[in-house]
């Protein structure tokens, strides 16, 4: 079972997804993770995307740490379910705004325009390379100046080759599991077409 970290719901149990099939965030990675995010000043007043939300421990994380809204979106009925529960009892101490949608993450973003300072997507390890990049593409035009997306994949899974307007600026590993996180690529937007290839600096 996992917990929140930090913030008004500090210490709080959540539920979890029954089965095998869902791959939730530890505690160690989602701890490294927030310490990380909070360093860069993004989660307090945050507006938060949780993709692929699953038990929606990360948005609930973020909004116990004082996000101002997080919108959770999760495909399977059992988990957005316990994505529902989980950021009920959240919400009994934090103040954010929330919003729980069944379906998928595609569609979503699609129809709701943002803009997003944060945004978590962890998909199935099963999603390849393109699937993330067209969700990339989407997301990156609704996203606020200065924000952050996290894409956590297996470490055994080769890095993505990042476009979409975005750039990765930093990774970490944590054994089977690696976190990238990408920024808006400012060349890309003053140019209108991709970037030239550079070395992106990893922590």
């Amino acid at each position: 079972m996992s917990r929140i970290i930090a913030g008004t719901a500090g210490g709080l149990r959540l539920a979890s997804v029954p089965g095998e099939n869902t791959r939730p965030t530890t505690d160690r990675v989602k701890e490294s993770l927030f310490s990380k995010l909070e360093s860069y000043g993004v989660v307090q007043g945050a507006r938060v995307l949780d993709a692929y939300a699953g038990s929606g421990a990360l948005g609930c994380e973020a909004l116990s740490r004082g996000a101002a809204s997080v919108e959770f979106v999760e495909k399977h009925p059992k988990a957005c379910e316990v994505t529902r529960r989980n950021v009920a009892v959240t919400s009994k101490t934090a103040t954010g705004v929330t919003r729980v949608t069944q379906g998928s993450a595609q569609s979503y973003v699609a129809v709701h325009s943002g803009p997003w300072d944060l945004v978590f997507l962890d998909p199935p390890y099963a999603f390849t390379q393109d699937q993330i990049l067209d969700i990339l593409h989407v997301i990156a035009p609704n996203l606020a100046e200065g924000a952050i997306v996290v894409v956590e994949r297996s470490s055994r899974d080769a890095e993505p080759a990042w476009k979409s307007q975005l750039r990765r600026f930093a990774m970490k590993k944590y054994g089977e599991t690696v976190l990238y996180y990408l920024e808006p690529d400012e060349s890309y937007a003053d140019t209108g077409s991709e970037p030239a290839e550079s070395e992106n600096a990893s922590c």
